[in-house]
């Protein structure tokens, strides 16, 4: 069980990265600081991300 959710976590990381490098609206530094710390803390990166940044950039 635990590896399922490593892989869901690690799976969720990529996907969060994929999508700041989407975003046009931020520089390069940005997204760059921005993906460190999402890949950084995983699950709780993701979750910041995805209900707090997300829609503001």
């Amino acid at each position: 069980m635990a590896k399922i959710i490593y892989i869901l976590g690690i799976i969720i990381a990529i996907w969060c990265v994929l999508d700041i490098f989407k975003k046009t609206s931020i520089g390069i530094i940005g997204k760059i600081l921005l993906s460190i710390a999402v890949l950084a803390f995983s699950w709780i990166g993701f979750l910041v991300y995805y209900f707090l940044i997300k829609d503001k950039i």
